[in-house]
């Protein structure tokens, strides 16, 4: 009986994880996506208040001045959040894959002129180099490895909040807790916002689905499920409603975008995260 061979990993380096890292820091960091870009067009367009039409006007230049001169979006280049998806016939050579990322992360924040906004909890001592980064991996199928970057400012991120309803609460419920959060933020998360819900899974995994949210592109139809895409188009028109308009200042246009994921939870709970972006919503991607 012939024995089938062992299918033979695939080798990635270190440092070859390290300059993607390095690279994809500073790119996500000096140039906003185009998907942002275009939504912010979008906003421009919809805008009734004067005000908020010269803010977006602002963003938007100030994205072309970034883009054209290798400079930051925005003073807060942000913790160092990534998303990883390794192929499990992948196998790192030269080192571990934390300290790979976590040198990659440290030559882009002193390279890319970044400031460096990681310090201790307590005694809020800067750690001087943006490490440790959040590091969220996923072993899939195959032999490649995806880095997603997220570098992710501290603003918005203030404004998000997680809680725990009861499964009475349901959709309303939870229509309810994003709409609070929203208006509770007001002009704190640098408005027009992209709103990242979790829903279902456990306390810690709705938080995590939340973030995952803000990565589908802007204005992009939910496609996984008819209940979110209704549920997301709903709360973008109420959000929007809500008049605290771009920077805060007034107007129709408070979010670009709402997205949500959702993952089956515990009979007893309904858990519910809202991650808040605000307009300069950074992140690049390569796979190797």
């Amino acid at each position: 009986m012939d024995k089938k061979k062992p299918k033979r990993l695939r080798r990635i380096a270190a440092g070859r994880i390290t300059k993607t890292v390095r690279n994809l820091f500073i790119a996500a960091n000096t140039t906003l996506c185009d998907d942002v870009c275009d939504a912010l067009r979008r906003a421009l367009a919809q805008e009734a208040s004067p005000i908020g039409r010269e803010v977006l006007a602002k963003i938007l230049q100030n994205a072309d001045i970034a883009r054209d001169n290798a400079l930051p979006i925005c003073q807060d280049t942000g913790l160092a959040v990534l998303f990883l998806e390794v192929g499990q016939d992948v196998r790192i050579v030269g080192g571990p894959l934390q300290d790979a990322i976590a040198e990659g992360v440290r030559q882009a924040y002193a390279e890319g002129f970044l400031r460096k906004s990681v310090c201790d909890p307590f005694t809020r001592a800067n750690t001087k180099d943006n490490t440790p980064a959040v590091i969220h991996c996923d072993i899939v199928p195959g032999d490649h490895l995806r880095i997603i970057a997220m570098p992710k400012g501290g603003g918005s991120e203030n404004m998000s909040q997680a809680r725990m309803l009861t499964p009475a609460a349901g959709l309303d419920g939870v229509k309810q807790f994003v709409l609070e959060t929203v208006e509770k933020a007001g002009a704190n998360a640098c408005p027009p916002i992209i709103v990242g819900v979790g829903i279902g899974g456990s306390l810690e995994e709705a938080c995590l689905l939340a973030k995952k949210a803000l990565l589908r592109p802007v204005g992009a139809k939910n496609e996984d499920d008819d209940r979110l895409a209704k549920m997301e188009e709903d709360l973008f028109r109420k959000i929007n409603a809500l008049g605290i308009g771009p920077a805060g200042l007034g107007g129709r246009m408070t979010t670009l975008g709402v997205s949500a994921v959702m993952k089956p939870c515990h009979i007893a709970s309904l858990p519910v995260a809202v991650n808040i972006q605000c307009h300069v919503a950074r992140h690049r991607e390569e796979t190797l």
